[in-house]
């Protein structure tokens, strides 16, 4: 497959900046056959009694940071921590960096690059105050670059771009199906008789970013670390068993439920590493429908709502939006997606 497959134009000015307010007021688009314009309000009308929903409770952390080499500044996204006190990063600029350097954030507060990687990748392992205590202090919420914010970031996004179930700290990007989720929300899905069980997948800065190989089979994944507990597999089995739908809060959702299951659909317990990358062909195993944000063209996440409900009925359902004033990407609008081979 070629990436510009996944290609598509998006006017600028339906990128949204802010989320909408009450956060379930946003528009939804419910994707099958034919198309539906609906309000994430609308979800417990569109789903049934013995359904069973599936949320990420990852928290996200001040991921961003902003340091100095001796006279040279240096801005860095952590992806994926390795150890208590070891993270890979971008680095901007990489090119300033060699193995050895010391970057400063605060007196107190420092990270030494312990490797280079390709594509400004560096090692970092940080020194001086506790590692959750500094990037409380001088971390910056990571929002993607086509959020408009100044550099030392708007301390409204550390409650915007979180989700009302985050629990678990590790992501450095938000599960951004679930933003759109209020308490008021919650308890009409309960109340119509579906489930909520909540897995965890550390979401990674990789996971947003553009594919830049011309073929899609060369594009490599950056792995996330994610967990689904004994109840929650219980709670997803128990609901097939009895013939409800499974649906996956977001494309992270999606991703850790199809890693841990089986080719009879079985969900098991896991706790791990995934760098699954779902393309079109992929025979999905486990999820019914799936609840996502508008993504990036030629994303693996647009790869991946591709096969599950078709590239030719998304790029129809993403021109649809385009033309009615839908909103885009991690602040944006949802779409309620039927997988293509189902009826």
């Amino acid at each position: 497959m070629r990436t510009d497959d996944f290609d598509f134009d998006l006017p600028r000015d339906r990128i949204a900046q802010h989320p909408a307010s009450p956060r379930d007021s946003a528009r939804l688009l419910e994707v099958g056959r034919t198309l539906h314009d609906r309000f994430v309000r609308d979800l417990p009308l569109l789903l049934r009694a013995g359904d069973v929903l599936v949320v990420n409770d990852t928290r996200v952390i001040p991921a961003r940071l902003r340091g100095r080499r001796g006279q040279a500044s240096i801005e860095l996204t952590l992806h994926r921590r390795c150890a208590p006190t070891d993270w890979r990063a971008f680095a901007r600029p990489a090119k300033r960096l060699k193995q050895g350097d010391r970057i400063a954030f605060a007196d107190d507060f420092w990270a030494e690059v312990t490797d280079k990687g390709d594509g400004g990748e560096v090692g970092l392992r940080f020194g001086g105050i506790d590692l959750e205590a500094g990037l409380e202090r001088h971390g910056i919420m990571p929002l993607p670059p086509y959020i408009d914010r100044a550099a030392a970031g708007d301390n409204v996004d550390r409650a915007d771009y979180q989700t009302i179930f985050a629990a678990a700290p590790g992501a450095v990007a938000a599960p951004t199906a679930g933003l759109h989720f209020t308490p008021e929300l919650v308890a009409a899905i309960r109340a119509a008789g579906v489930g909520i069980v909540t897995v965890t997948l550390h979401v990674g800065a990789g996971t947003f970013l553009p594919v830049k190989t011309e073929r899609v089979e060369d594009h490599r994944m950056h792995a996330e670390w994610g967990t689904i507990g004994e109840a929650a597999a219980a709670g997803v089995n128990a609901a097939r068993d009895a013939g409800g739908r499974v649906i996956a809060a977001g494309s992270t959702s999606l991703r850790i439920l199809e890693t841990a299951a089986d080719d009879a659909g079985r969900l098991r317990p896991f706790a791990g590493e995934t760098d699954i990358f779902i393309t079109p062909g992929y025979r999905f195993r486990i999820v019914d429908l799936m609840l996502t944000n508008f993504h990036l063209p030629r994303s693996t996440l647009f790869m991946l709502v591709a096969a599950f409900a078709g590239l030719d009925r998304m790029k129809a359902a993403y021109a649809h939006a385009i033309a009615a004033g839908y909103r885009f990407y991690s602040y944006g609008d949802a779409c309620l997606l039927h997988r293509a081979d189902r009826p």
